[in-house]
């Protein structure tokens, strides 16, 4: 358990009021018969605890967030790149990046700033994240010399699209499960009943009678292990796959038509009947769904201050999937949602507060913004022949290969080495035409980005010698109780990667005792 505490306990007592806070401003969560917020089941929670609108619960946190935004007059830059963050000796004073649309560079001129940038999917050659999902504002903090934590702990999520392969990985949500959905495999087992931990034996059913009675009662009977972590499942469906009881096209299969009926998959379930029908041609109102393990969200990421959201950089701060600290080595299902909201906020409000109380001036250097643009330029006048995109894609090829569920130190190290050359072959990468809206220029500069945090991945794997939530080992599959008592750091030092391991705060007694309750 490698949680910061005290955020921890923050999520759990302030996320409630962000709830309500969200329902003020407008947004419309499914309800029970007598009026009250529905919750839903999802892996790894004792309850039904998830707070939802169908199967689009994020897409109405942005609609609602967006037009209370607005009516609260804040300036949205939209198709804008940030390459750099500006500092005035150790304290931030602003950002460097460019337009997409117009190629132009844009700087903005700060006492503090937010990264609120989500995470880097895109390392990998099958994620669900969207093509933003490159690392940046995790690079522009470890560039700006703040630390990175437990970077290792990549969680690949259990239930991504595996057909057909022009949207393999694209999220199928886990509340396909909560609503009944069953894991099978080609022999129509359903295969999760032999992949129990000890850990969860207890409060798991390990027949299929008891975990079909839990979803209508569930004080008697104990949770279905379709639920357990995500963790556990990914890897229980790996290891399906690899035993050649796989589905046919790599993956497993996810049974929601013989659970419930199509209008109600269609009301619970709407976004993944349109995404099937639209994306597969699957019906699943009658047909089983493939699916397959895909690198969804960064456990890790940018080290902050629980209560401020601040990090080691005087004036930055940082929010959401990018921030390290509050999910440990393994998120449950729904808690990114709410993690943004808790921490968004404190964020807005720490930075405001810093902002405001802030004395002297800062200053922006013309020298070091004539070098970005210089940097930002070289891809269009480099003499050498690199693709930026099939450095991309070998990248993508290593981490999938090399560095993802099932890790080994061997295998670990061929990493480092291949992402050492594609650092080396990057600095070669040449793109034709104008900086008008160029693709492959944006490609080439999200490179460096990409490259950074794959590193700082593999390296951090390297470090922790045991295997713990998202991260697994094949050379080390059980957890070591002295890793539980460290995060792994990194730290850019003189242009090379340190990684350290430094002390967890301890868990206060009273805390400590609900936790093993």
């Amino acid at each position: 358990m490698l949680n910061n505490w005290r955020m921890a306990e923050l999520h759990a007592t302030e996320a409630p009021d962000r709830v309500r806070e969200l329902e003020a401003w407008g947004a419309l969560f499914d309800r029970t018969k007598d009026g009250k917020i529905l919750q839903r089941d999802f892996g790894g929670h004792r309850y039904a605890r998830l707070a939802h609108v169908g199967d689009r619960t994020g897409l109405e946190i942005i609609r609602t967030l967006q037009h209370h935004g607005i009516h609260q007059g804040i300036d949205v830059y939209m198709e804008c790149t940030i390459t750099k963050l500006l500092k005035d000796g150790e304290k931030i004073s602003g950002a460097f990046g460019y337009w997409r649309e117009t190629g132009k560079f844009a700087v903005f001129k700060a006492k503090a700033v937010i990264l609120a940038t989500g995470g880097i999917g895109k390392c990998w050659k099958i994620t669900s994240n969207s093509w933003e999902g490159t690392g940046d504002g995790v690079m522009l903090a470890l560039e700006a010399g703040a630390a990175l934590i437990d970077m290792e702990c990549q969680q690949f999520h259990p239930t991504g699209m595996v057909w057909p392969p022009s949207v393999k990985g694209i999220l199928v949500t886990e509340g396909v499960r909560g609503e009944g959905g069953t894991l099978r495999n080609s022999k129509d087992e359903r295969f999760m009943f032999r992949y129990i931990p000890e850990f969860f034996k207890a409060e798991t059913a390990d027949n299929e009678a008891e975990a079909d009675r839990w979803y209508k009662n569930k004080k008697n009977n104990r949770r279905t292990p379709d639920l357990l972590p995500r963790d556990e499942v990914a890897r229980s469906i790996n290891s399906e796959i690899k035993a050649g009881r796989g589905s046919p096209h790599g993956g497993v299969f996810l049974d929601i038509a013989s659970r419930l009926g199509a209008e109600d998959i269609k009301k619970k379930l709407p976004s993944m009947y349109h995404q099937f029908i639209e994306l597969s041609g699957v019906d699943i109102t009658k047909e089983r769904m493939e699916v397959g393990p895909t690198a969804h969200y960064m456990n890790g990421g940018i080290r902050v201050v629980a209560d401020t959201t601040a990090t080691e950089i005087p004036g930055l701060f940082a929010a959401g999937e990018v921030a390290g600290g509050l999910h440990g080595a393994n998120r449950l299902g729904g808690n990114s949602l709410s993690d943004l909201l808790v921490f968004g906020r404190r964020a807005g409000l720490h930075a405001a507060e810093y902002a405001k109380n802030f004395k002297g001036t800062l200053s922006i250097s013309s020298d070091q913004l004539d070098s970005l643009a210089a940097e930002s330029l070289k891809p269009f006048e480099n003499s050498g022949s690199e693709n930026p995109y099939t450095i991309h894609q070998e990248l993508q090829e290593t981490m999938q290969s090399w560095v993802g569920i099932i890790r080994i130190e061997s295998e670990l190290k061929i990493a480092l080495e291949k992402i050492s050359q594609l650092k080396a072959r990057a600095k070669k990468v040449h793109v034709e035409g104008h900086r008008q809206y160029n693709p492959g220029w944006h490609s080439a500069l999200d490179l460096s980005s990409l490259l950074l945090i794959s590193e700082a991945v593999t390296k951090s794997a390297l470090e922790r010698k045991e295997s713990r939530g998202g991260h697994a080992r094949d050379d080390y599959p059980k957890m070591d109780p002295n890793f539980a008592k460290v995060n792994v750091a990194i730290r850019k030092r003189e242009n090379e990667l340190v990684t350290t391991l430094e002390p967890i705060a301890p868990i206060p007694e009273e805390l400590k005792k609900i936790f093993t309750e």
